[in-house]
């Protein structure tokens, strides 16, 4: 229960307190009568109190359980977005291997044709 609830509800039980007893008092009624009354204003009162204690303590288990679900969400949905951009990041690097070996293999065979070519013509006879 948030602190903002629990002054409220205090306000209300002082209030409601303070209220009944300058009624009760101003009353014209025996003394017995009077207790009997504040007693029982008294009763109504905790009564209340609990009551409303009982409806904050709900509404803040439920507050509680709302919170807990969408984190719990929020979570799964990060693990998701994890997982795919995971695959992604092993997609492309699986694809700049293969792009970086096909590099390797033109420049390769065109430093081979080079060679060859050098070789071809040292041996090749001056006209």
């Amino acid at each position: 229960m948030s602190e903002r609830n629990g002054d409220l509800l205090k306000g209300l039980l002082i209030g409601g307190l303070v209220g009944a007893l300058i009624g009760i008092l101003y009353a014209p009624k025996s003394g017995k009568e009077t207790r009997e009354d504040i007693a029982n204003k008294a009763d109504e009162l905790l009564s209340k109190a609990k009551d409303e204690y009982e409806k904050a303590v709900e509404k803040s288990k439920e507050a509680y359980e709302i919170a807990v679900r969408r984190l719990k969400n929020l979570e799964l949905s990060a693990k998701d977005k994890i997982q795919e951009v995971e695959g992604q990041v092993s997609e492309f690097a699986h694809n700049q291997g293969e792009a970086i070996q096909d590099n390797k293999n033109k420049l390769k065979k065109a430093f081979d044709a080079g060679l060859k070519t050098y070789r071809e013509e040292k041996t090749k006879k001056p006209v």
